[in-house]
C-alpha cells in the first residue's frame, strides 16, 4: 500500500521529498509533491517528515 499527498493541505516545502530513500516524491508546476504509488515502498518516512501532516495511507 503507498502513501498519498492531500494536495490541498501540501504546502510544497519538499520535505518529503529529501527524506523519501526511493526517490518515487517529485515536484508538480504548483510547487506541491505528488508520490509515484507504484514506486512507493511505504517506508512511512514522508509522512513522519511532513510537517502539515497531508501524508497518509492509500
Amino acid at each position: 500500500m503507498a502513501r498519498k499527498i492531500n494536495k490541498s493541505d501540501c504546502v510544497g516545502c519538499g520535505t518529503c521529498q529529501r527524506v523519501c530513500i526511493i526517490g518515487c516524491i517529485t515536484q508538480e508546476d504548483d510547487r506541491k509533491r505528488v508520490i509515484n504509488e507504484s514506486a512507493c515502498v511505504d517506508c512511512g518516512a514522508c509522512q513522519l517528515a511532513c510537517p502539515k501532516k497531508c501524508i497518509f495511507p492509500n
